[in-house]
């Protein structure tokens, strides 16, 4: 796996050993990002906040990162693959850029006023057909952790069923594979 685009494009991404995660593939990765850059709803990465929720090796969020995005914060249960971000993050001289938040996504509580302005961007990539993104989104709004009108990239397998998903609107929806990538953004009134 390797960053493929930005300022450390052509960078190798460490991931945890086994089979703990599923990373992103770097082709749907890159079609992620070409969503966000070309698509008229969707807001530039330069100084963006991003959070990575079940980060894994951090690939989504220091992928942001390459592109613009000015700070990320990575949660994450696995110690494996907390290791790992904190690899990948000083390999690339990010460490004061970064944060790893060791928790469960679907257990975010409220957001510390220590992390500053709330994020203008989440990428979920949980465990497929478990619903724990599901949960994830709505702690997001529980815990005001998401800046109104945010960016929510959610990533899902393409054979699970449609859900609802209150509090946020459907922007888009790609399938890469056997994963469908969902695109919302976070209503105001949420």
């Amino acid at each position: 796996m390797r960053i493929v685009a930005g300022k450390l494009k052509g960078r190798a991404i460490v991931a945890p050993e086994g089979q703990g995660t599923r990373p992103t593939s770097d082709r749907a990765r890159q079609a992620v990002f070409n969503v966000l850059e070309h698509a008229a709803w969707a807001e530039p990465l330069n100084g963006a906040r991003v959070m990575d929720l079940f980060a894994g090796s951090g690939a989504l969020g220091f992928e942001a990162m390459s592109r613009g995005a000015v700070f990320a914060l990575f949660v994450e249960i696995d110690d494996d693959a907390r290791g790992a971000i904190r690899e990948n993050a000083d390999t690339y001289g990010l460490m004061g850029a970064t944060r790893v938040h060791r928790r469960s996504a679907t257990d975010l509580g409220v957001r510390p006023g220590s992390d500053g302005e709330a994020f203008d961007m989440a990428f979920l990539d949980p465990p497929y057909g478990k619903g724990l993104g599901e949960q994830a989104l709505q702690r997001l709004i529980e815990g005001n952790w998401l800046k109104p009108e945010a960016l929510v990239i959610f990533e899902r397998g393409s054979d699970e069923p449609e859900i609802e998903t209150p509090g946020y609107e459907r922007l888009d929806a790609r399938d890469y594979g056997a994963a469908r990538v969902l695109f919302l953004r976070r209503s105001p009134a949420a």
